[in-house]
């Protein structure tokens, strides 16, 4: 199969990960609707897409952390398409640790909420329109989920726990969803390299293997997992740290 044509709502796009996978799909031929926290962060993605791919990127502005502004960009994305193929959640919140008492209980609680409450309120609010799609997928971003994996740069206590949450909600999702044909993919990468597919670095050569992880690595696992045939289901991808 291709991605021409495929409807993409790529969730939480204010980085360069967002931002980068917003590009991949649309220089394929996907219809990508991208959501950052502003109109202005949500914009900057389609400023990385060339030619006509450009007019493939729909911004939405939708606070993860905020429920009424989740659901406004599941229906201003339902005005749009009749259907969504594939959802990628990639929306969540850091919070830099590593000392327990070192942030606010209001900085704990919105990167609970956006990390782990807005996951399940995308999906929520966007299976409808996956239930009308003849293959839908869904995948979840999770990342690191401890701080053994975190690398050098370890996280909030409140970070670990919100992607534990979304590994637990992946794992009973994937289980649940499958009898109706939707498929859903946990995706376990450590700290990577960031990179858009523009420049040289993401065509560039053969990487060796004591390379940090790359944005492109991620981005060609996700098309892979996509890529199969409906029987394959492929619960998740974990990733070997540096």
């Amino acid at each position: 199969m291709t991605f021409e044509n495929l409807r993409i709502v790529v969730a939480g796009a204010s980085r360069e990960f967002g931002r980068a996978l917003a590009t991949g799909f649309a220089h394929l031929g996907a219809e990508v609707y991208v959501s950052a926290r502003t109109a202005e962060a949500a914009g900057k993605a389609r400023t990385h897409v060339d030619g006509s791919a450009r007019d493939r990127i729909h911004p939405f502005a939708c606070d993860l952390g905020r429920p009424e502004e989740i659901r406004a960009f599941a229906h201003g994305v339902g005005e749009l398409t009749d259907r969504i193929d594939l959802l990628v959640n990639n929306g969540a919140r850091w919070l830099d640790g590593p000392e327990l008492q070192g942030a606010t209980d209001s900085e704990i609680v919105d990167t609970i909420d956006t990390t782990a409450g807005g996951t399940v309120l995308a999906v929520k609010h966007f299976l409808p329109l996956l239930r009308r799609s003849p293959r839908p997928d869904i995948v979840n971003l999770v990342g690191v989920r401890d701080a053994e994996q975190a690398g050098t740069a370890p996280a909030h206590e409140a970070f670990y726990a919100a992607k534990s949450a979304q590994a637990g909600f992946a794992d009973i999702l994937a289980h649940r969803l499958r009898p109706a044909g939707v498929r859903v993919f946990a995706l376990y990468p450590p700290d990577f390299r960031t990179s858009c597919p523009r420049t040289a670095e993401w065509q560039g050569p053969s990487r060796v293997p004591d390379e940090k992880l790359t944005t492109q690595a991620l981005f060609e696992a996700i098309v892979y997992a996509v890529r199969q045939p409906r029987d394959c289901f492929i619960r998740s991808f974990h990733f070997e740290p540096r």
